[in-house]
């Protein structure tokens, strides 16, 4: 078997890092032709495509997403060995690698994984964010210790792993001042009718019980624009382009950084968070701190 060419790999996972390879070109003070062909050479070598190329436009394949994460092993390792080379030093750390949906409010995935931070031990954490299907897949090859999500893995999914219901909260609906001021006198939540409303994707939980309890309402928003991110929904929020929901758990938080103020509140749309772990009996100890840390301030 011939062995992969770290030079060819260590190209790709700076051109995939940086999503250009003129950048790339320009830090290395390497030709864009020359980092090409390495990445060429590799995807030769391979067998598989890794970008999909579109003019100067590359974006990756899902064989590059997975070898991007190969990659991004082998070059932290790397990098940790040099520095135990330079100053004679061998410091035991043991990563916890995290998959963050990317609808999750991101004040919020702070507060899911703050208990990390307590433990004793020498913890490395890193997150990766991206789509469900995309983070079950790396967690089923064991490239992630644990999924945080707002939606639980099916009971006839294909990936063996297991939910652990960690937290849940109502759900608040904040506007900035200048929109504030225009809203119609009315109670919450009629207030909310034929207003502006910033939303999450429908490919997101939260997105599905807003839009039932819209109807169970009567309330027919003004939907000026949808996200994948929440905290660009919120970067829109903030500059008075509509109404947006988050947590109740972490509505200070929102107000606070986003200079917002609450409109209402609502228990009836309840967000449930879960983390999906490949083990029902948990053994790491940043996904044990994790869960019993966010499992005891549920009960609490």
């Amino acid at each position: 078997m011939t062995p992969v060419n770290f030079n060819q790999l260590y190209y790709f996972y700076l051109v995939a890092r940086e999503g250009s390879i003129a950048r790339i070109s320009e830090q290395l003070h390497i030709t864009p032709q020359t980092i090409s062909g390495q990445i060429s050479a590799l995807e030769h070598s391979t067998g598989s495509a890794l970008f999909n190329r579109t003019g100067k436009k590359w974006s990756l394949t899902e064989m590059g997403r997975v070898t991007f994460g190969y990659a991004e092993d082998i070059f932290q390792l790397g990098d940790e060995l040099r520095s135990v080379l330079k100053h004679h030093t061998v410091t035991q750390w043991q990563t916890f690698t995290v998959g963050i949906t990317d609808v999750l409010p991101k004040a919020f995935i702070y507060e899911l994984l703050k208990p990390v931070f307590s433990l004793p031990a020498q913890l490395r954490l890193i997150c990766r964010e991206g789509e469900q299907s995309a983070l079950l897949a790396e967690l089923a090859v064991n490239k992630l210790d644990l999924v945080l999500t707002d939606e639980p893995l099916s009971p006839g999914s294909s990936i063996k792993a297991y939910n652990h219901e960690i937290t849940e909260s109502g759900t608040s609906f904040f506007a900035s001042p200048a929109l504030l001021s225009k809203l119609s006198q009315r109670q919450f939540p009629a207030c909310l009718h034929q207003q502006p409303m910033l939303l999450q994707s429908k490919r997101s939980i939260i997105r599905q019980r807003l839009d039932a309890w819209f109807e169970q309402q009567g309330i027919a928003p003004q939907i000026v624009a949808e996200f994948d991110d929440s905290a660009m929904m919120k970067a829109f929020g903030q500059q008075g382009l509509g109404i947006f929901s988050a947590p109740t758990q972490i509505e200070q938080k929102i107000c606070q950084q986003y200079e917002v103020q609450v409109i209402g509140r609502s228990d009836a749309i309840r967000e449930v968070f879960y983390a999906i772990s490949p083990e029902r009996k948990l053994t790491h100890p940043g996904v044990l701190q994790l869960v019993n840390a966010l499992s005891s301030a549920r009960s609490g």
